[in-house]
């Protein structure tokens, strides 16, 4: 099996769990390229595809959107898996009821093109410098906190299963 693992990143968190997602399905025995959405030029010669995209104000980054749209036929022929990176773990106090509503509102925007296996929203990493300072003060009196929220032991438990998934569909 060949799988394509393409994401959207702003600021690289998604980047490297994109790699980490590719090696654990190699693992597993698939092959996988790890890609930016902006860099595929065809999906042919991909038996499936992990898709995933950093998220901000509720909603995949437009370069993702814009590759589900355009390649609607090609991915609902094949299997698909999507994983978003957001920052529920970032939050704190009451606001951290807004993490259980951003899954919804991210594949309602992606349920008219895409039926994916699974979604999984993981957690990023933020800094200072990622946001403006209208950004940072509004974080800030949220009661979020900076820094690096990925669980890896998660995404490496997400990414494996995927790989099982697929290569008990190529056996």
């Amino acid at each position: 099996m060949n799988i394509l693992v393409g994401y959207a990143s702003a600021h690289g968190s998604t980047r490297q769990i994109a790699e980490r997602i590719a090696e654990r399905i190699r693992e597993c025995g698939a092959k996988s390229d790890v890609r930016t959405v902006e860099e595929v030029q065809s999906l042919d010669g991909y038996d499936a595809f992990v898709l995933g995209s950093a998220v901000h104000n509720q909603s995949w980054l437009p370069a993702a959107v814009d590759f589900v749209q355009g390649n609607a036929a090609a991915l609902a022929d094949r299997p698909v898996w999507i994983f978003s990176v957001g920052m529920p773990a970032a939050l704190r106090g009451p606001w951290k009821a807004f993490a259980d509503k951003e899954r919804p509102h991210i594949l309602a925007q992606l349920d008219e093109t895409l039926r994916p296996r699974d979604h999984q929203l993981f957690s990023g990493a933020i800094a200072r410098e990622h946001l403006p300072l209208s950004g940072r003060l509004m974080f800030r009196a949220a009661g979020c906190h900076f820094g690096d929220f990925r669980d890896w032991d998660a995404i490496d438990a997400w990414a494996r299963a995927v790989g099982r998934q697929l290569t008990a569909r190529a056996a």
